[in-house]
Order: C-alpha cells, then structure tokens, then sequence
C-alpha cells in the first residue's frame, strides 16, 4: 500500500498530459488530476498542490481546490443528501461529497441533519482508507469558545446545533459563543445541523449561554390560547377538557403544560371567548 491517501494536501510533479487532465507522481506513486480540477493550466515538471480523495469509482485522485476542511482542521460542511441507514453526504469542496456515517449521527433518525443543514466536521479514514467527514465534539473543540458579554441576558441569539439528545442541545451562535438549550426549553428536539433562534436566559461565569427556545410566557399565552381556540373550531366547538384534566392528557392534546393549559383558559375565559363546566369547554355561543 502507498503512502499516499485520501484526505492529503501534498505537493506533487506533473509527470505528463494525458486527454483527460494531467498525471502526478512523488517519485513512486501516480495520481490523476482531471482538467476541471485545475484552475490553470499545468505544464510538465511543474509542481502542484492537491488534495487527494476518491472518486466515485474509488480511484484516489486530486484536486488543486483545497478544502477549508481537513484531518486536523474543522469547519463547517453543507449536508447534500441523506441516505437513510448509511448517513449523510457534505460537500468540502470536492467534487465527490463525503459521507458521515450514521454511527457519528444521532440515534434516531428524526434528529439527524436535513438537506441544507450544516455540521461542524473534521476529516478522517476509515479501516480502507476512505474518506469520512466526522462532526466535531465538544471534547474536540476544548473549551475554545468566545466568552459572551454578560448584557446578553434576554437578548435574542441564533446558531447552528452542535449537540444534541435528551438532556438538551449544545448550539454554536453566530458570535462564536456556546448556548445550551435545555430540553424543557424547548418544544421538540432540534436537528443536528440545523440553524435555530432562541432567546438567552442566562450568562454563566464561564461565558457560555443558557438559551430557551420558547416564547416568553405572555407571549406563550397569547400562542396557546389562538392554538385552542383553532382546536375548538375544528372539533364543533367543544373539547372534553378543562382546568382540572389530567397533565399528561393535556400535553398528549395540545403540547403544552398544564400550568400553560391553565394561563391560556384563563385567558379566553377572561375575553369571554369560552365557557368551562366539570366536563369541557366550549366556545361561546353569541347569545350567552
């Protein structure tokens, strides 16, 4: 086996010209560039930089377009596609997407990156020497966080999931700040990849952020109450619960909390848009 492998930025001489491109070589082995992987035109015994992978027949060949994205370097890659029980594709700037395998993806599929996402990668080969793209973990990345300013408290904030499973998501935000998001701050779990908003609720000593995906609480009230009232019109105008209805009937109905369910009938009651008995609740008939 050579020493050349994919993944590799690597000077080599241009050996000859052939139809296709150009033929490189370190003095042993020999690698293909084609033309479209050239910016300029080469000439023989002229030395070049490449980055070296596999194309889709599994040759290794080159490119003289580096990828941002190397063995000891990260950054983030485009998802292209999702191959359900392999993994997902992202583009580093090759012709050839690279995959990331589905045992460095989240377990249930429902969270793993979608088309358009973005994860935050670091190349590497497999037992065969294939490329692989790997999302980066916190242990990875150390604790090389920009420190957030502490009047950032309430402020809005925006970022990409760099984490996530039941205890809560890890984002990083467009100031380069680490935000956690607590799974009882959000609605449903975030992919991974995906560019999500929130709110900051706190700033720790050590700079990093608690985020809340969820809406402040009167403003919650004001989205649970409309969600009711469109659940009351879509069921004849009643509904078989009420302030004193089991909690987890509740969230299993509408997705929110008792204590949410409660503020949100208090609050259609108070504007006299519902009526409550033991049984249900119901919209207000005109006349009443």
């Amino acid at each position: 086996m050579g020493l050349l492998k994919a993944g590799q930025v690597i000077e080599l001489e241009i050996a000859r010209k052939i139809e296709t491109g150009y033929v490189l070589t370190d003095g042993t082995e020999e690698i293909l560039v084609h033309a479209n992987e050239v910016e300029n035109t080469l000439e023989v015994a002229d030395t070049v930089e490449v980055f070296l992978y596999h194309d889709k027949k599994g040759i290794l060949i080159g490119t003289t377009t580096i990828p941002s994205v190397g063995p000891d370097v990260f950054d983030w890659a485009e998802v292209t596609e999702v191959v359900p029980n392999l993994g997902v594709f992202v583009d580093i700037g090759t012709t050839k997407h690279t995959l990331v395998s589905k045992d460095d993806l989240p377990l249930f599929q429902s969270v793993w990156p979608q088309v358009g996402d973005e994860l935050y990668v670091v190349l590497s080969n497999d037992k065969k020497g294939r490329l692989l793209a790997n999302p980066v973990s916190e242990f990875d990345f150390g604790n090389n966080w920009d420190r957030a300013p502490e009047d950032l408290r309430n402020k809005a904030i925006s970022g990409r999931v760099f984490r996530t499973d039941r205890e809560g998501a890890v984002i990083i935000t467009e100031e380069s700040y680490r935000g956690f998001i607590h799974h009882t701050e959000r609605k449903v779990e975030p992919r991974l990849g995906e560019w999500v908003k929130g709110r900051v609720i706190a700033v720790k000593e050590d700079g990093t952020l608690n985020v809340s995906m969820l809406p402040k609480r009167k403003e919650a009230r004001i989205t649970d109450a409309q969600m009711i009232l469109n659940l009351l019109k879509d069921n004849d105008g009643e509904l078989p619960f009420t302030d004193k209805s089991d909690p987890e009937a509740i969230k299993e109905k509408f997705d929110i909390s008792k204590a949410a369910f409660k503020r949100a009938l208090g609050k259609l009651m108070k504007e006299a848009k519902i009526v409550q008995d033991d049984s249900k609740i119901s919209l207000r008939k005109i006349d009443e």
